[in-house]
């Protein structure tokens, strides 16, 4: 059986991107999995690849079809943006510009069915912003390529540690999936933004998710808005008149779905193992406590798309890159992810 063809992109080169791609690459775990294609700059990747220390050759190719599983990893510059001097440390119009058409060209070719899947490095908002594309991030970017309207982001984390727990005590093995039914907004927009249709597809989306990795009957919870769940109206209504009504419609499926449920709690029981999934209200609420229990592990999946796409959940981290310290672990993750989705 062949291996899944999985598009890595560089996204944001003055990132760590290129640094996490390159050392996911050469990872053989990552060769035993899938037949990684890195779309974006050769020089820069060329770069990063002296930045961690080896000598792996690379194959410039001219299209997608052209790669071919070898010792080589094939290099397929989708940009007509010159970035191969780009300063590290910052965003740029050009490093922005040239990640969104590195994101294009995966996408187009996973539609096309060239590819099985992308894996994308972070891309810089502000850099998306500087040229021009006025994208909150990959995923509306990816929503509009493929042509859907019921998405959502999800954080996955394929095993759940608690941080005063024993290096090996693993917590929960089915992992835990927060899905979001806002993205990038303000706070103060939320909950004029929520309704109970959004509710209800985010559940169905983060449903299907947890049945396509195998769990037969998942068990998810749906968060609250509001403190202690509104405390029968008294910190809110949103509870009553718009996620119960959510979590109702779909009362018939196989497994559980509970809630609202006070977001203070949820995640703790959850992360014991009572819930294979939460649905979180907003970016924040979801994401703070993914990655206070998966540090640089948690993965992003986008979900509703016709297409396989996965990422690690941190961002450009300007901070540190290109001084060859950056940890690809989260990358390698979201590629083991996205190589079993592939399958399905």
């Amino acid at each position: 059986m062949s291996l899944p063809r999985i598009a890595l992109t560089l996204g944001d080169v003055a990132g760590i991107g290129p640094e996490i791609v390159a050392r996911a690459c050469v990872n053989p775990e990552v060769r035993n999995i899938c037949q990684p294609i890195v779309i974006g700059c050769p020089a820069v990747f060329r770069r990063a690849m002296v930045l961690i220390g080896t000598d792996n050759p690379i194959a410039e190719i001219d299209r997608l079809q052209d790669a071919v599983n070898t010792d080589s990893l094939p290099v397929f510059n989708s940009s007509s943006v010159n970035v191969a001097d780009i300063p590290p440390g910052a965003h740029n119009a050009r490093s922005g510009r040239a990640a969104y058409d590195y994101l294009i060209a995966a996408t187009q070719a996973a539609l096309r069915k060239e590819i099985d899947a992308i894996v994308t490095a972070p891309l810089s908002k502000a850099g998306l912003h500087a040229a021009g594309l006025s994208y909150p991030g990959h995923t509306e970017i990816l929503a509009e390529q493929c042509g859907v309207n019921q998405f959502a982001m999800m954080l996955y984390l394929p095993e759940v540690r608690m941080l005063s727990s024993e290096p090996n005590d693993v917590h929960s093995s089915n992992g835990l999936a927060v899905n979001h039914v806002t993205l990038h907004t303000s706070i103060a927009s939320v909950p004029g933004l929520l309704t109970t249709e959004g509710i209800s597809d985010k559940i169905e989306l983060l449903y299907q998710f947890l049945s396509d990795i195998g769990i037969e009957e998942p068990r998810l919870a749906v968060c609250a808005l509001n403190p202690h769940a509104g405390e029968e109206g008294l910190f809110g209504d949103q509870e009553h008149h718009l996620i119960a009504p959510a979590i109702c419609q779909h009362d018939k499926m196989p497994g559980t779905i509970t809630g609202p449920l006070p977001a203070d709690t949820v995640f703790r029981r959850a992360a014991y193992g009572e819930f294979d999934g939460v649905v979180a209200m907003y970016h924040d609420q979801g994401h703070i406590a993914l990655k206070l229990l998966g540090e640089h592990r948690a993965i992003n999946v986008t979900l509703g798309l016709p297409i396989v796409r996965t990422s690690p959940s941190h961002g450009t981290a300007y901070d540190i890159a290109w001084q060859g310290i950056a940890n690809s672990d989260g990358l390698y993750d979201a590629i083991a992810v996205a190589a079993k989705l592939a399958e399905q």
